[in-house]
């Protein structure tokens, strides 16, 4: 069997699986039955000055069947009081010592972030996690996001963390920023010993349209909440590689974001992260997916030789590029099944009104086809066909060439789209003059 333990800068648990720092791990009784199914490990909700959450506090997307895609929250840090957090937390470990309990913290001043970080180590904690990724409520008032859209203070809070820490020092990073590497190297400027992200994103999920007030409604009014779940990762998964690849930041990272299967963490760890930490997939299924996850990720492992987590880690990095490098000689079209074609016709009006016509209709026959010569190989057909194993994209380039192309001027290059047998520019308008225009 593979082994599923991981080591994220010191702090060590049996497998990948965390919970995040949300409602699921608001108290010893949740962690401990989360430890007993099968979490590795639990980074308890954000301690810091208690305050008094709002009733309601959650909003969803749902999409046609009904499944949750998307859900947001206006929920604050921790209502509980801090002692009897550090009374769980003991508990906690000396039940589950080789579990990964990490506490998530959030306060203001340079005392109170070193008395806390004493507390919770004393308490017995593994790692500590700073929370400045909250978009709401707390950003308010200087804390969670509003520490991480601002580097240098971000740096400032991490040094004055690392200034008594004794255990490692995570930092959580918001998603709500332009580039996501500037607060990174901000938390490794302040000696952070490794990121989490990302956190939730600022947002209304909806409007009561009747009373006219957003969701969750509380009192007829509501606010801007951090909305999370299966929408945000394909987000979440290109911030992580876009830590993991940045070469000048070196930290080990706990990827988060709309992870609720085996599959999903597995792109995470292809992506660069050391473990995945799960929140809004416990809120709608509860503790028991840890069950699917853990011998998923095995067979994975197994079936693709890997021995440990290290060794899968970053795997799919090597094969994210910038788009000039992509192969523009590469070409792929579209090819239809009629034995699987259940005759719906979606991929014809999808091509027809929203790409480029490239399938038509028999007259005497519902089955679309295939017109080759005008297929870009877009793959908009296969997305939106219903039918298993209907249409499929085939390659049509012989595969001897890769030709990718870049404008160059004196003092940069610009990436564009030439193409020398058709002596003109596919798709892209380019402004100036093509001077020194060359195949790279």
């Amino acid at each position: 069997m593979p082994d599923l333990s991981t080591n994220l800068a010191g702090i060590k648990s049996p497998n990948p699986f965390w919970l995040a720092s949300a409602p699921p791990t608001n108290s010893g009784y949740q962690v401990m039955k989360a430890f007993d199914q099968g979490w590795g490990g639990a980074v308890w909700k954000t301690l810091g000055i208690p305050v008094i959450n709002v009733s309601s506090r959650y909003g969803a997307i749902n999409y046609k069947d009904s499944r949750m895609v998307g859900f947001n929250n206006i929920e604050l840090i921790t209502d509980r009081p801090l002692k009897d957090n550090l009374k769980e937390i003991e508990e906690v470990k000396k039940h589950f010592p080789d579990n990964a309990v990490v506490a998530s913290l959030m306060v203001e001043s340079k005392e109170e972030w070193h008395q806390i970080i004493k507390d919770v180590e004393n308490a017995g904690v593994d790692g500590i996690e700073l929370n400045f990724g909250c978009p709401h409520g707390m950003c308010e008032r200087g804390m969670g996001s509003a520490v991480g859209q601002e580097p240098k203070v971000l740096e400032t809070i991490v040094g004055w963390v690392k200034e008594v820490a004794k255990t490692p020092v995570i930092v959580k990073l918001t998603p709500n920023i332009t580039d996501i590497t500037e607060p990174a190297l901000a938390a490794k400027q302040g000696g952070g010993d490794a990121i989490s992200l990302i956190n939730t994103f600022q947002s209304l999920v909806g409007v009561d349209i009747d009373n006219y007030v957003p969701y969750p409604v509380v009192d007829g009014q509501s606010t801007n909440g951090g909305y999370c779940g299966p929408a945000v990762k394909p987000i979440a998964l290109n911030m992580v590689k876009s830590c993991a690849q940045d070469t000048s930041l070196g930290l080990p990272i706990s990827g988060i974001g709309g992870i609720e299967t085996w599959r999903d963490a597995v792109e995470y760890l292809l992506l660069g992260a050391n473990n995945v930490q799960v929140c809004t997939a416990v809120m709608h299924y509860g503790f028991g997916i840890i069950r699917e996850m853990l011998p998923g990720l095995e067979r994975y492992m197994t079936d693709k030789g890997f021995d440990t987590i290290d060794e899968m880690q970053g795997k799919a990095l090597g094969n994210v590029k910038t788009w000039e490098e992509l192969n523009l000689n590469y070409k792929v079209v579209a090819e239809i099944n009629e034995d699987n074609c259940i005759e719906c016709q979606l991929c014809y009006t999808a091509c027809e009104d929203g790409a480029h016509q490239a399938i038509g209709l028999k007259p005497d026959s519902r089955i679309p086809f295939i017109i080759e010569d005008n297929c870009v190989g877009c793959n908009l057909c296969s997305l939106v066909c219903p039918a298993e194993n209907c249409i499929t994209m085939e390659r049509r380039d012989d595969g001897k060439e890769v030709v990718t192309w870049q404008y160059k001027t004196e003092k940069e290059e610009i990436p564009t789209t030439f193409d020398d047998e058709r002596g003109g520019g596919v798709g892209h308008y380019i402004p100036q003059p093509v001077e020194g225009l060359s195949k790279k």
